[in-house]
């Protein structure tokens, strides 16, 4: 098999010191790299580096006559798998918003035509300024991938979103971007499951051969250590978002599910280095660098797919199932006929995956429940644990924050007691939770010496 391709276009700025990070890690995994420098990138990373590491030329200049002559700037342009521009920094991604091509990364990107990566870096308040904001909105509707940038402590002193995501973010995106939908069949992974492992209902449907799918986790190279990626090694189930019950062709039963906060753990168990099958009821959210999607709309559809997504280390059941659908969905629209009557809608209890998951025989080490409670939060919460025969419930009040928004306080009830969170952004809440979940399969799952 070809090994892919990457044409790697490294900007100017402090972070550009983690590019020799990345193309150490593609190299590691068997990509072939050739690498690009912009004349401010070279201030901070030398072109001997990325030879050494590339084990390839590093082109620098449009107008180098022998670089043409080797290799001219449209054939290095187009002969790539992927072009990635890390860091992409504020002036690299206006000029490439703009269609600029004034030295030899510019005039390349504007040449290829092949899909593109950008991974920003900025100062924050360069990243937040309404001229970069247009440039990142221009540049996604023209089919780039515009990476979120890194939150945290800028080098000149400065805190909030800009940094450059980790190499292992970034090489996470990558390996998305250039996978294409793996066969259905098998399951996670490509490995065989068996077919009835979750005794979740008696009319649950296969897996939908006209589902969508994303991405790809079989043959995950080793790109980190474990000591940096808690996760590292570990396979993770995550649902997420509402589930919609048909009731006519026009109308269905749902919730407020935003599905942000799943999409958020799903992102954050990515970057701790596990392999991911996201299963996403109906919502409006990219899929996050390195994970795998299925989409699908009923939670008989849902119940299918995770029973399909067996065996895995942690199953983290975000999604707001709806626990009732129509017995007997009309395949026309119903009329109203003014006579004042009750609809004539039958309801049916839709199967209940988190207790069907408890039960199965492949039982996932650690499976964790979700409960959006507007009263009695901890109480409802621990009910709920000791019904459904899970290890934790995730519990957090939505009276008076309703689905949607950007923060969630939260309570992990176990059989041990009660965890309670202050107040955080979701993706706060994700990456707080992966490390809780980390130390518990390590806990269960002691890891092997190498």
């Amino acid at each position: 098999m070809t090994k892919p391709r990457i044409l790697m276009i490294i900007g100017g700025g402090i972070a550009a010191y983690k590019s020799i990070e990345l193309v150490r890690l593609l190299r590691k995994a068997g990509y072939v790299v050739r690498c690009v420098i912009t004349r401010a990138g070279e201030q901070f990373v030398t072109p001997l580096t990325l030879a050494a590491l590339s084990e390839n030329k590093v082109y620098t200049n449009l107008f180098d006559l022998k670089d043409e002559v080797e290799m001219g700037h449209i054939q290095l342009s187009r002969e790539a798998d992927l072009v990635v521009v890390a860091p992409a920094t504020a002036d690299l991604m206006a000029k490439m918003a703009g269609g600029i091509a004034d030295d030899l990364a510019t005039t390349l990107l504007l040449a290829t035509d092949k899909p593109v990566l950008a991974a920003p870096a900025m100062n924050v308040r360069m990243w937040l300024h309404a001229a970069t904001q247009r440039n990142v909105a221009t540049l996604r509707g023209d089919g780039v991938t515009v990476m979120e940038p890194d939150e945290g402590e800028m080098a000149c002193g400065e805190f909030g979103p800009g940094r450059l995501p980790e190499p292992a973010a970034i090489f996470a995106a990558i390996k998305a971007a250039l996978s294409s939908p793996p066969p259905l069949a098998g399951g996670v992974g490509g490995g065989t499951v068996p077919s009835s492992v979750l005794p979740l209902s008696s009319d649950m449907p296969s897996p939908s051969p006209s589902r969508q799918r994303e991405g790809d986790l079989s043959g995950q190279p080793d790109f980190a250590d474990e000591d940096h990626r808690p996760l590292y090694g570990r396979r993770i189930l995550i649902t997420a978002g509402p589930t919609h019950e048909p009731i006519d062709p026009v109308r269905y039963i749902a919730n407020r599910s935003s599905g942000k906060q799943g999409f958020a753990i799903a992102a954050a168990a990515a970057e701790a280095g596990a392999e991911v099958l996201l299963i996403a009821g109906p919502v409006e959210l990219p899929t996050p660098p390195g994970v795998i999607r299925v989409d699908v709309e009923t939670a008989v559809e849902m119940a299918a797919e995770v029973e399909q997504g067996l065996p895995v280390d942690a199953a983290i059941m975000v999604a707001a199932v709806a626990d009732w659908r129509a017995a007997d969905p009309a395949g026309q629209k119903i009329k109203k006929d003014g006579s004042g009557q009750v609809a004539p809608l039958a309801l049916a209890e839709n199967p209940d995956i988190l207790a069907g998951l408890a039960k199965s025989p492949h039982r996932p080490t650690l499976l964790i429940g979700f409960a959006a409670e507007t009263n009695d939060v901890v109480a409802h919460a621990e009910a709920k644990l000791a019904r459904k025969g899970c290890d934790w419930i995730v519990a957090n009040d939505v009276a008076a924050d309703p689905m949607g928004g950007e923060s969630n306080r939260v309570h992990i009830v176990s059989k041990t007691g009660i965890d309670s969170w202050d107040r955080l952004p979701k993706h706060a809440v994700a990456r707080k939770l992966m490390e809780k979940i980390a130390d518990e399969l390590d806990a269960r799952i002691p890891r092997q010496p190498d």
